[in-house]
């Protein structure tokens, strides 16, 4: 076989064999969307039709498609060296990597724990909690508390914090002890709020009648999205965020924001926890750390936390937690290249100089047939469209579609239509993709 082969972008001749991921699968496979390429703003499908990316691929591809510094520096480091194992062992890149990191985290989250997705970020975060608390001695604080239409991946930890219904109900083997916080979606008093809603605040007053009910003593952390992406786009009322933080300190319990989806500069800053002025004592993320072009993810952790393990012997491992691919070579070596990207193009605060024009085109689609909400944050946005009597999600299933044979990539939950463009967005590209939306919903029955 030919040392140089390379893989056809084009229609494979069978699809039975492949079950894909969080799809109809029968739907899907009768009208195959295919995309063979991308560059900047633009995927390119199999028949050759340009597809303008309004979702950043999966909420992942923050600088844009094709950047040849990053594959310069995946294909320059899986010559040199492709695997190299981090237990017990080490290579430079996870630590150059972890300093340059924690430069553009909160301040007091000094420490990183590497991984290859935010579900298992997630994970780690919950064992990191877990264990911390046991570490001081206090091992009866193992409850864990979540929120209502949350998502935080797909393994058990996550699905079990976790508050979306799909995700849960075909899977009893949770973890026991985990409660959740009610969801912040208030249509009746934010609908068509620009920016964060005014109302709701007072929910996250719903954790001190938890902790009244189980005790603060048992409680070892809570776990939110500052902005539940993957529900559709729900984000925090005003002082609600700060009012989680208040609580979780005055009772010691643990604070883990999962910014996934918000990190690396989807909301204007670094990370949402600075956007909005709220350090937690852990940060999930992954997707945009390495513009998605390889799985990789990191999980930012206060000094205290981490200092909590440092005792005892000095031979003995202090956490019993890690995954082969840890600190991955080439995926340090593309997370490099992209935090050179984004530190050089300005990209981790640009979505705040976009901001005011996305939310005026947004909020341009309010009067059209059925939209019966927008919202947006950063180079974030949704819109909810009423959902038609006896079958709820057709409706955004068929508007997802016919973006996308009309030329613009959006995602669906349910009736919710949301998007999330690269930061390299430009003014047009924004028109573009509200222009096909607007007309797409306005022929939606």
């Amino acid at each position: 076989m030919s040392s140089d082969r390379i893989y056809p972008a084009q229609r494979p001749e069978s699809m039975d064999a492949f079950w894909m991921p969080f799809t109809a699968n029968r739907q899907y496979k009768q009208r195959p969307r295919l995309l063979a390429s991308a560059e900047g703003m633009y995927y390119v499908d199999v028949d050759g039709r340009q597809v303008l990316d309004g979702t950043a691929g999966l909420w992942c591809c923050n600088a844009g498609h094709g950047r040849r510094e990053i594959a310069e520096a995946v294909s320059t480091q899986i010559q040199q060296m492709d695997f190299a194992p981090t237990f017990q062992m080490g290579h430079p890149l996870p630590f150059t990597l972890a300093e340059r990191l924690v430069e553009i985290a909160p301040a007091g989250l000094n420490r990183v724990f590497f991984t290859n997705s935010g579900s298992e970020s997630v994970d780690t975060a919950l064992k990191i909690a877990l264990a911390y608390h046991r570490a001081r001695g206090d091992s009866s604080r193992t409850r864990l508390i979540g929120r209502e239409l949350g998502y935080h991946g797909v393994g058990f930890g996550g699905i079990s914090v976790g508050g979306m219904a799909n995700n849960r109900k075909a899977f009893s083997a949770q973890l026991p002890g985990v409660d959740h916080l009610p969801h912040t979606l208030d249509l009746g008093r934010n609908a068509f709020t620009r920016g964060l809603p005014q109302h709701g605040a007072e929910l996250a007053d719903s954790l001190e009648r938890m902790i009244q009910l189980h005790g603060a003593e048992n409680i070892a952390a809570v776990i939110v999205e500052p902005l539940s992406g993957s529900a559709g786009v729900i984000l925090p009322p005003l002082g609600y965020l700060q009012r989680l933080r208040e609580i979780t300190r005055a009772h010691g319990i643990l604070l883990i924001f999962d910014e996934v989806i918000t990190g690396y500069g989807r909301v204007g800053e670094p990370f949402a926890a600075q956007r909005w002025g709220v350090t937690p004592d852990i940060i999930t993320t992954a997707k945009g750390l390495t513009n998605g072009a390889i799985p990789m993810g990191a999980v930012f952790v206060s000094d205290a936390i981490h200092d909590a393990f440092m005792h005892g012997p000095d031979n003995l491992i202090e956490f019993f937690h890690g995954y082969t691919y840890s600190g991955h070579p080439v995926a340090a070596a593309a997370a490099l290249a992209t935090l050179d990207i984004y530190q050089r193009d300005g990209l981790l605060t640009r979505a705040q100089d976009l901001e005011q024009y996305w939310e005026d085109a947004l909020h341009s689609l309010g009067d059209h047939p059925n939209v019966i909400d927008i919202r947006n944050t950063g180079l974030v946005g949704a819109v909810h469209l009423a959902s038609r009597d006896g079958a709820p999600g057709t409706r955004g299933y068929d508007v997802f579609e016919e973006c996308f044979w009309q030329g613009a990539m959006v995602r669906c939950t349910g009736d919710i239509i949301a998007m999330s463009p690269p930061l390299i967005a430009e003014k047009e590209h924004i028109d573009q993709l509200i222009e096909i939306l607007g007309r797409v919903i306005n022929k939606a029955n």
